[in-house]
C-alpha cells in the first residue's frame, strides 16, 4: 500500500508543470550600460523600436523576436540557471537551452547552445546585459 502512494506522489510529481526558479534575475537589462542611460533619457520601447533586445525574467523580447523562458532551474554550486526557451522571429520558431549567469549585481551573461543560423536574421541569444536600475518593461 505504501509502495503504491509513494507511485502515485511520483507520477503526479512527474506530471506536474515545471516552476521557475524564486531567485531568478529581476529587473530590466539591455546590452550595454550605454543603452540603459538611453533607455532613461529617451524611453525602453524607443531602443525597443530601434532593434535592441530586452532581458527580463520571462525571457528576451525585441520588435520581431522574442524568447520566452518556459522553464529555469537554478545551479546549486553557482549563481546561475538553465533555462529553456521558445524563440520566436518572423518565419521562425524554436527551441533553446540557456545558461544565464549572474556575473555581478548589475551584469547578467547569457550562453546559448544554439548555433548561429545563416538563414536566421537574430545574431543569437549569447551575451551580456547590464541592469537598468529603475527601468520596467512597456
Amino acid at each position: 500500500m505504501a509502495l503504491g502512494r509513494s507511485l502515485c506522489v511520483s507520477m503526479f510529481v512527474a506530471a506536474s508543470p515545471a516552476i521557475a526558479a524564486d531567485d531568478f534575475i529581476e529587473g530590466v537589462y539591455l546590452q550595454s550600460e550605454e543603452l540603459c542611460a538611453q533607455a532613461k533619457k529617451d524611453t525602453l520601447q524607443t531602443l525597443i523600436d530601434a532593434g535592441n533586445i530586452v532581458l527580463s525574467k520571462d525571457g528576451l523580447q525585441g520588435v520581431e523576436y522574442n524568447c520566452e523562458f518556459v522553464q529555469v532551474s537554478k545551479a546549486t554550486r553557482s549563481p546561475s540557471w538553465a533555462v529553456t526557451a521558445i524563440c520566436q522571429e518572423p518565419g521562425y520558431v524554436f527551441p533553446d537551452v540557456l545558461s544565464v549567469t549572474q556575473m555581478n549585481p548589475t551584469q547578467i551573461d547569457l550562453v546559448s547552445v544554439r548555433p548561429i543560423d545563416d538563414e536566421s536574421e537574430a545574431s543569437g541569444n549569447s551575451g551580456s546585459y547590464y541592469l537598468c536600475e529603475g527601468m520596467a518593461l512597456p
